[in-house]
């Protein structure tokens, strides 16, 4: 059991989890890992190889070069071999490809160490849909959230306007469904709650009203 602490932040889609690690990495000097976009970097390296395949995908996965940074808006930047590709797997194309790959075993074994290389001192918030229950079992925090479809649903739909791409939030509910029922259907560490995870839903909730209640749910509410 590795001595350096680690922050989980397990969810569906559109549950805020990325922004809501983002931010607390940031509160905390601590190292941040974006698992969902790891698969997405795989699915964006795999269709520049024209690969589609999960067998093939699997063996891009093992040489994936991928690093974090800060970017202006808060968030984190996404670096594959050292070029900025955080806009182009933010698709609903490359996350469909993304979730596909992810249900394969073989996908998910070859970027576990990959994963878990990220744990780092002074310590790791580590988000994405089995942080707690497969990849960092021993986390001494371990937050679920979630939020009804329809609600994320909205969410994506209003960040994809912002970036001027239009799409319908019929449309985006349907992927989003679809998606659930892919990610908590797989045989391979299947989205859901580790047993002792603490579970928030933030349907009703503003994105600072989450961040200030993980805070104070992981013990860190006086950071500022």
């Amino acid at each position: 059991m590795s001595s350096v602490p680690v922050i989980t932040l397990d969810g569906p889609s559109g549950s805020g989890k990325g922004t809501v690690s983002t931010r607390l990495a940031s509160k905390l000097g601590w190292h941040y890992l974006d698992s969902g976009a790891i698969y997405r970097a795989l699915a964006h390296a795999a269709g520049l190889a024209g690969v589609m395949e999960s067998g093939a995908a699997a063996e891009i996965a093992r040489g994936l070069q991928l690093a974090f940074r800060p970017a202006p808006d808060g968030g984190a930047a996404v670096l594959l071999d050292g070029a900025d590709i955080t806009d182009a797997i933010r698709t609903e194309e490359c996350g469909a490809l993304a979730s596909r790959f992810a249900a394969d075993p073989a996908v998910r074994e070859a970027l576990l160490q990959r994963q878990r290389d990220f744990r780092q001192a002074p310590g790791l918030v580590a988000d994405g849909r089995d942080m707690g229950t497969v990849v960092f079992p021993d986390a001494e925090h371990k937050i679920y959230l979630t939020a009804s479809a329809e609600v994320r649903a909205e969410r994506r739909h209003k960040q994809l306007k912002q970036k001027g791409i239009n799409d319908s939030i019929a449309r985006l509910l349907e992927v989003i469904r679809e998606r659930d029922a892919r990610d908590e259907g797989r045989e391979t560490s299947p989205l859901k709650p580790a047993a002792d995870a603490i579970v928030l839903d933030t349907s009703d909730m503003s994105l600072e009203e989450v961040v200030e209640s993980v805070q104070q749910k992981v013990g860190y509410s006086s950071l500022s």
